[in-house]
């Protein structure tokens, strides 16, 4: 996802094949499992799984998968094992870029995620090559059709927003990072539209493409979509949306 456009995008990603949100609900259901693992199948007593809850939940995950995927993790018959693993690179023309991955293979994945920077004119690198570009925050957009700003200003500050960030399309809700499940949940119960909610990694700085790296940065991201072990991939590509 990009700092810029964020709406356009998710929108277009909402667009896709039932295939492709079928991987994005197996995304979500194995960060479910992890979150339940670490820290237990209660919401209420664990901030981690109730993000991810509420990254479901603007997803359209369905609750009676969200459930059973929090029953499984929680019982013994659960097997999986992942492990959290960031990378970090730079993508044509130094796109900074982050990757988020639950891999039960720590070197297969290093594997395609090293494939995907080179191919694509990039490169991967070391741990805080690019992190240092970003900061870890809650972020949750808010549909701004007929919704009036000095309201919704008011209530994400009543629920413990950081911040609201007029958009295209959107509100840009800030919040803590372990503060997005209640913010998300307050403002729907208040009438809003959540159309997402997570932590992510927000650059401070952005990098515009032009010509062929438009091309190679757009089929890069595509593949690191693909693969089931990346969760999410955060870079500061300014003009995502030039990619068709």
């Amino acid at each position: 996802m990009s700092g810029h456009n964020k709406w356009s995008t998710i929108k277009r990603k909402k667009e896709k094949t039932d295939n492709a949100r079928a991987k994005v609900f197996t995304k979500i259901g194995r960060e479910i499992s992890v979150a339940v693992k670490e820290g237990g199948p209660d919401p209420a007593g664990n901030s981690k799984l109730a993000a991810v809850i509420a990254k479901a939940k603007a997803a359209n995950v369905p609750n009676d998968n969200i459930e059973r995927i929090i029953k499984k993790a929680a019982g013994e018959g659960s097997a999986d094992n992942y492990e959290e693993i960031i990378y970090e690179g730079y993508g044509p023309a130094g796109v900074a870029v982050v990757v988020e991955a639950l891999t039960d293979n720590r070197n297969r994945t290093a594997g395609d995620v090293r494939h995907y920077f080179d191919k694509y004119g990039g490169n991967m690198g070391q741990s805080g090559s690019v992190m240092f570009m970003f900061t870890r925050q809650g972020v949750v957009l808010v549909d701004a059709e007929d919704v009036d700003e000095d309201e919704i200003m008011e209530k994400a500050l009543e629920a413990g927003a950081e911040d609201v960030i007029a958009d295209d399309g959107v509100f840009d809700v800030r919040t803590g990072v372990h503060d997005v499940a209640a913010v998300a949940e307050a403002l729907t119960n208040a009438g809003y539209t959540v159309v997402s909610a997570e932590a992510e990694y927000v650059p401070s700085t952005y990098t515009r493409l032009e010509g062929d790296n438009i091309t190679q940065m757009g089929k890069m991201l595509e593949m690191f979509e693909e693969n089931d072990d990346i969760q999410a991939v955060w870079h500061n590509w300014e003009n995502e949306d030039d990619y068709e």
